[in-house]
């Protein structure tokens, strides 16, 4: 029988042998508290270290010692002999990867980073997980960002930034506001949230999951042991359904409360009266946000008051709300908080103009989803988007449509740009008058093109609908690299 740490979630007291599985930051994070524990919690530490670089080699030879062994490559794990206690994953590594099955093989159980810091974390924290497709680094932000103007002890964590384990190592906050990821939720086990976010469900990461549905399952199994109150996405099919399970099962085999936010007919749909639902959060026809939550209606500011752009970021914004309210933050405190946060950067973050036309950075959307979102962000002006870069072949029909509907032109650039080009070329026929189709081959050719497009009072967006690595090493660099040419164009054409 197993003896927990008192004063934590479910912390053994004896850690046994520990295998770290790859040394991304989380697996750094992992390897380096285990290391410290050998001699009292852990007996033995293995690093499986992945690709062998000047990086990781001084990383494990920095930790090595007696009782603190690693290996490099896919091959790591063979030919060990020991029985690992418990394996704590990387999320870059799948979970049909040699490595991951391996570990699995030779591991009593395999973990996530995210479910071994939450069992390390004081027993009185609460956690707020919160995962979707598009959106969570912005939710996630925007609700740490309230619940500390209300004073409370909140931290953002996991993949916004800090990791999970650092945090709960320093012990400086009590309120974990977590992003989460679907490879991190499909290796937890006992992971229990009080407040569970699912924002939204659309194609990603497929090569990881293999397909849709898997990837699905593994955002759901956010709420597999929650205790306390789901916020669910109720404008996304996907989520839609999910919310109809949780209607049709009792409040005690269900074992937790939920707030469905909007309907099938979108963000202003209030699920009370579409439904009978108990809660509902939604924004009004004076575009007011809205918490209906255990009997009590909340009314949490107004959408034009934001300072993030779109309809999304108001989904955003009202998840956030959302949360606030079911820990107890009052009204006032919650709007005047949305109202004061501020863009974020990559994700339609305004960036300066050229000549009278503004610019924004919104490298963050890196799937047709996130694309499509950011073009509905700029009502009654004239929207010239830039699209392309690393092709994840997904369905480009809502895109165009979008596009169509809310740009008067668009760039085609980089590497999805034959793709990209076929298929608006296939939908001609359905576009506006005047809309035009343009070409570049990189992105800073793309921009140059669309600033020689424009006209002052338009817009130009870098919203790419791809990731960015036919021509940057991440999202972030393709955002800053953009960044820097709206300045230098600007000092040199005025801005």
């Amino acid at each position: 029988m197993t003896d927990y740490l008192e004063n934590t979630k479910c912390a053994p007291a004896r850690l046994g042998a520990v295998l770290v599985l790859g040394l991304g930051v989380s697996g750094k994070a992992v390897a380096r508290y285990c290391a410290a524990l050998v001699g009292s919690r852990v007996d033995e530490l293995f690093i499986a270290a992945g690709a062998r670089n000047d990086d990781s080699v001084a990383f494990v030879e920095s930790l090595a010692g007696e009782h603190v062994n690693f290996a490099f490559g896919d091959e790591a794990l063979e030919g060990i002999e020991e029985h690992f206690d418990v394996c704590v994953a990387s999320p870059g590594i799948p979970f049909h990867h040699k490595l991951y099955q391996d570990a699995l093989a030779c591991s009593t159980e395999l973990i996530s980073e995210v479910e071994f810091s939450w069992r390390e974390s004081a027993a009185d924290s609460t956690w707020v997980a919160i995962t979707g497709t598009n959106g969570k680094t912005t939710t996630t932000s925007c609700a740490a960002h309230v619940l500390q103007q209300a004073g409370l002890p909140a931290n953002a964590v996991g993949n916004i930034g800090e990791v999970c384990l650092e945090a709960v190592a320093a012990g400086k906050t009590k309120i974990y506001v977590c992003e989460i990821s679907s490879y991190q939720l499909y290796s937890t086990r006992q992971f229990a949230p009080d407040v569970a976010v699912m924002l939204n469900i659309t194609p990603d990461h497929l090569h990881w999951h293999q397909s849709l549905e898997a990837y699905r399952d593994a955002k759901f199994k956010v709420f597999d042991n929650l205790t306390g109150v789901a916020i669910l996405d109720a404008t996304n099919d996907v989520v839609r359904a999910k919310v109809r399970e949780f209607r049709q099962m009792q409040p005690d085999e269900r074992g937790f409360a939920y707030i469905p936010m909007g309907t099938k007919a979108g963000l202003s749909g209030d699920m009370r009266a579409a439904c009978g639902a108990d809660n509902a959060a939604f924004v009004d026809g004076s575009r007011e946000l809205r918490v209906a939550f255990d009997g009590v209606e909340h009314d949490l500011g107004n959408a034009d008051d934001l300072q993030i752009k779109g309809l999304h970021n108001a989904s955003n914004a009202l998840v956030a709300a959302a949360v606030a309210v079911v820990l107890g933050v009052p009204d006032a405190t919650i709007a005047q908080a949305l109202a004061t946060f501020p863009p974020l950067e990559h994700r339609i973050e305004p960036c300066g103009s050229v000549a009278g036309v503004a610019c924004f950075n919104d490298s963050k959307a890196t799937n047709v989803d996130a694309t499509v979102k950011a073009l509905g962000a700029f009502p009654g002006q004239d929207v010239i988007v830039l699209l392309g870069g690393d092709d994840k072949d997904t369905d480009l029909t809502d895109l165009i449509n979008e596009t169509h509907a809310h740009a008067v032109a668009a760039v085609l650039f980089g590497a999805g740009r034959p793709r990209f080009a076929a298929a608006f070329e296939d939908a001609a026929t359905r576009a506006p008058q005047g809309f035009a189709i343009l070409e570049a081959d990189h992105m800073e050719d793309a921009f140059d093109v669309a600033l020689e497009a424009a006209s002052p009072g338009s817009v130009v967006l870098l919203s790419p609908a791809c990731a960015s690595f036919d021509e940057f090493k991440s999202f972030e660099q393709r955002g800053q690299v953009f960044k820097q040419l709206v300045a230098e164009r600007s000092r040199s054409r005025g801005a």
